[in-house]
């Protein structure tokens, strides 16, 4: 062995390996998508939006009903808080009959059906009887209930079309008689053009248009012919165009379409006008909240169709778009829920609730943009109004009902195991687990989910 210049024998070294390259790394954002991808399909997903979507915007509504609406009540000297306790009142109401709606089976959905129409349609024939019926903003569709809550019967009236409609058309079904086009009409269109003409005797277009779309979901779900959805569509414009050309009102709300000016034509476009100028005064993030210029007596409604620029200006575009993401969210689920049943009432109804919600949504906030006329509608579980709040929150209730029917959805509430300490069955001692929302359920879901 040859030795260094120190005389020591070299030292020995370990040969090196060879350098095997691991697994190549995964791109962030692919795994990001695929994540997210993960929990958009799992099954308590639709159940999980309606839940929180629902209370987010309620909850968010009820804090610009206060903010919006401290001025107005000061104005009809009244305490600051009066519009809020009312919608505060409203909203424990409604969480009440939204906790019934979502544990009552589909059984009892469909036998309430005959019920609520029948009690929906003498309300509102009440409504024209004098000294019963109360005009609110020169609208004849108020009963008045003791001296400070008022109630308006057409809201209810959208409720009894969807379940009732739904349920018609899921009895036809069964039946095979949807293939006809009478037995798909009659009596659906009646029902909903008598509903509709008590509602215009009262002047309120702005719910007969979201009746209307109503009727119009529930023949789309049924799968009517295009001609006969044309012609049906055809005769409602025409009825429409007739109320809005005989009314200086309507005609003047229509007017105001893309106003910049608060005289820019020949009628007042004061409300339209100052919606848009709150929306453009928020900026990004908004003034604040409580901070808003508008609602001091210079928009009118700020706290009811309006609410809807009042948080422009207090919480900026962020504010806004935050409303909008949590509506496209409430309406895809419940498309989810139409589109994965495999029970006809379930699917009718649920298409029929999606498209009232995001109808009157799109329609209340069209018009604060000064894109669609201004139809008088609220936004719904957002505005003030108790009579819209309480047969929405039940709807709602129906979707989650709907939701937690989904043969999927409801293995994966079977597998949550009790939080609080009940043993397993059979005194097995094993510890126990936590529910999470990465546990699968055992066999394959007839749904198609993961």
């Amino acid at each position: 062995m040859p030795s260094s210049r120190t005389g020591r024998p070299p030292v020995q070294r370990a040969a090196r390996r060879p350098v095997v390259p691991g697994p190549p790394r995964e791109n962030p954002f692919r795994a990001l998508v695929t994540r997210a991808r993960r929990a958009w399909d799992r099954p308590l997903t639709a159940y999980y939006l309606i839940l929180g979507g629902s209370l987010l915007i309620t909850v968010l509504g009820l804090v610009m009903v206060y903010s919006a609406s401290q001025i107005t009540a000061l104005q009809m000297s009244l305490p600051g808080s009066y519009f809020f306790l009312k919608q505060l009142l409203a909203a424990g109401i409604g969480a009440v009959l939204l906790l019934a709606a979502s544990r009552m089976p589909v059984k009892l959905h469909r036998a309430l059906a005959y019920p609520i129409l029948a009690g929906a349609v003498v309300l509102m024939i009440l409504v024209q009887v004098p000294g019963i019926g109360v005009a609110v903003n020169g609208n004849q569709n108020w009963i008045a209930v003791g001296s400070t809550f008022q109630l308006q019967p057409s809201e209810f009236g959208k409720l009894a079309l969807v379940l009732w409609g739904a349920d018609l058309l899921a009895r036809k079904q069964d039946k095979r008689l949807l293939t006809q086009w009478k037995h798909m009409l009659v009596p659906l269109v009646p029902a909903a053009f008598m509903l509709l003409g008590l509602i215009m005797l009262g002047g309120d277009m702005g719910t007969a248009i979201i009746l209307t779309a109503i009727l119009f979901g529930l023949l789309w779900l049924a799968g009517a012919p295009t001609r006969l959805f044309v012609g049906v569509l055809s005769v409602a414009a025409l009825l429409g165009a007739v109320l809005i050309r005989t009314s200086p009102n309507r005609m003047a709300r229509l007017s105001c379409l893309g106003a910049t000016e608060p005289q820019a034509g020949p009628v007042d476009c004061w409300q339209a006008v100052h919606g848009i100028y709150a929306l453009a005064s928020g900026g990004i993030f908004g003034s604040g909240l409580g901070a808003s210029v508008e609602k001091w007596g210079q928009l009118p409604e700020a706290h009811t169709d309006f609410i809807f620029a009042v948080t422009g200006e207090e919480l900026g575009l962020a504010g806004t778009l935050s409303v909008l993401a949590l509506f496209a969210a409430l309406g895809y689920a419940g498309i989810r829920v139409a589109g994965r049943t495999e029970d006809p009432f379930v699917r009718y109804a649920a298409g029929g609730v999606t498209t009232w919600i995001t109808a009157q949504a799109v329609i209340n906030i069209g018009a604060v943009l000064g894109l669609l006329p201004i139809a008088g509608v609220p936004l719904p579980l957002f505005s003030y109004g108790g009579s819209a709040l309480l047969p929405t929150m039940f709807a709602i209730g129906l979707l989650i009902a709907f939701a937690r029917e989904d043969p999927a959805a409801r293995m994966a509430l079977a597998m949550r195991q009790p939080r609080f300490g009940k043993k397993r069955i059979g005194g097995s001692q094993r510890p126990r687990r936590w529910n999470t929302m990465r546990r699968r359920a055992p066999v394959a879901r007839s749904s198609g989910e993961r």
